[in-house]
């Protein structure tokens, strides 16, 4: 097996056939982790449907707030119908009025919500060793992933990174969900001092690791996408685009992306991804429309 072929990103029928749903949802709990907000709603029907990499997009305020476009957050954790029903489980920080708004909501408390979303990240075809980078509250999705993983007797070693001890997620958990874990701050206040990168180069080499997967903020997932292309390694991430609308329509969430043709096209993280194959994506043109894009105009001159 070469790297690079390791992951399988076919999609069974069963798996294409579960679309997206809009649940009238109902907050279960909301709970402070540190710098940030763990939101459980009551939302039939998504959980059955939801892979790891998936997001819901929110609404935010009733209907009579001036707050018309939803957020979209990355699911941390999904648990299928039980007495209450199907649980969703995201990770907010209030920043914002949106997510504030979310962030000060109480137990029955009434959310929609559509999802999942977006394509989930792929699955490794036969046991590999794996790296699972996050940033922040970018980590919530990976730990759904690493029980997938370990389903298919992979093994994954966590890297988890953040400014600050409080806006580090789920550095606890890790230590249950992954075979290591390496933890860094920039200002030292717990595990390495120093950003993600920093210790990945040796993880990888050490555990032989043949897929990264990324989480967080873009210049992170830039960086890591770069120490694993330089490992060999094969490079799945999560981006973190603004989205509008969630479902691909408006076109505020494009980036460039190179094709297996080797064409660069402008695609919607929220509907192509938002997990990307890490070396494909044109990070030195986040935010732009690079020369030779499929679609734009072609210079000419007269003769």
């Amino acid at each position: 097996m070469t790297r690079g072929t390791a992951v399988s990103r076919r999609r069974t029928t069963a798996q294409a056939a579960r679309g997206p749903l809009q649940v009238d949802g109902e907050v279960f709990s909301v709970k402070r982790v540190g710098d940030y907000f763990h939101l459980t709603i009551v939302a039939d029907g998504i959980a059955e449907r939801t892979r790891p990499g998936n997001f819901v997009a929110l609404s935010v305020g009733d209907h009579t707030s001036a707050n018309l476009l939803r957020r979209a957050f990355s699911i941390y954790r999904v648990k299928p119908a039980g007495i209450y029903g199907g649980t969703v489980e995201v990770i907010v920080a209030a920043h914002g009025p949106g997510t504030s708004w979310l962030a000060s909501r109480h137990r029955h408390d009434r959310v929609n919500v559509v999802g999942p979303l977006g394509r989930p990240f792929a699955l490794p075809k036969q046991p590999v060793a794996c790296a699972l980078v996050g940033g922040g509250y970018g980590s919530a999705p990976l730990f759904g992933l690493a029980e997938k993983l370990r389903e298919r007797s992979c093994t994954a070693h966590m890297v988890l990174g953040a400014s600050t001890e409080a806006r580090l997620f789920g550095a606890l958990e890790a230590k249950r969900a992954a075979s290591s874990v390496t933890v860094t701050t920039v200002d030292g206040s717990v595990g390495i001092k120093g950003v993600v990168t920093d210790p990945l180069p040796t993880l990888l080499a050490r555990h032989d690791i043949d897929v990264v997967y990324s989480c967080g903020p873009m210049g992170m997932l830039r960086a890591v996408t770069s120490v694993a292309t330089q490992h060999g390694a094969w490079s799945q991430t999560a981006v973190e685009e603004a989205m509008a609308c969630g479902v691909g329509v408006c076109m505020t969430c494009v980036l460039p992306v190179v094709g297996d043709d080797n064409i660069t096209r402008m695609v919607r993280s929220c509907v192509e991804g938002p997990v990307f194959a890490g070396d494909k994506v044109r990070w030195d043109a986040i935010g732009t429309v690079p020369a030779g894009t499929y679609g734009t105009p072609v210079s000419s001159t007269r003769p």
